[in-house]
């Protein structure tokens, strides 16, 4: 490194930003503002989108992610309670898979960012049960998480 470099980085003189190469990126949710939403925070990455359990299990065992995102209520009724007894075409029904198939998406790291908490906190659990790395995040807060994980 040369003095005249060595001098602008002391004195915060020199740009030290790198770009990232592109991330895949995975998105649980049945919401199409929140498929934009994604689109535009992962600008340059590629983003695959699920709507339903199984078009999510397609895609999770197709390609390997970098960040997966999963939301919990994926159909209109799930949104009045948690007492809906269709727990089979929820997020949770995603964790549990993913749970059972210890070898996909190792290195991921999940996120899961539905507004219901109380939903949440499970669907982290479970996952947690095969030793992934995962995290819940109201949605709220999810464009500051994504700003500290995949920083542009």
């Amino acid at each position: 490194m040369s003095i005249l470099r060595s001098l602008m980085i002391k004195f915060g003189l020199s740009d030290l930003s790198a770009e990232r190469t592109p991330i895949s990126v995975f998105l649980l949710d049945d919401d199409y503002r929140r498929h934009t939403w994604f689109a535009i925070r992962f600008k340059g990455d590629d983003l695959d989108i699920a709507e339903t359990v199984e078009e999510a299990k397609v895609l999770l065992e197709e390609t390997n992610y970098d960040a997966i995102f999963l939301d919990h209520d994926l159909l209109p009724h799930h949104y009045e309670s948690n007492d809906h007894g269709d727990e089979a075409n929820t997020g949770y029904a995603v964790a549990e898979w993913l749970n059972e198939r210890a070898d996909l998406q190792r290195a991921a790291t999940i996120i899961v960012h539905t507004r219901n908490a109380d939903a949440a906190i499970p669907m982290v659990q479970k996952l947690r049960e095969s030793g992934r790395k995962v995290e819940y995040c109201a949605f709220p807060m999810l464009d500051l998480k994504i700003k500290n994980y995949w920083k542009r």
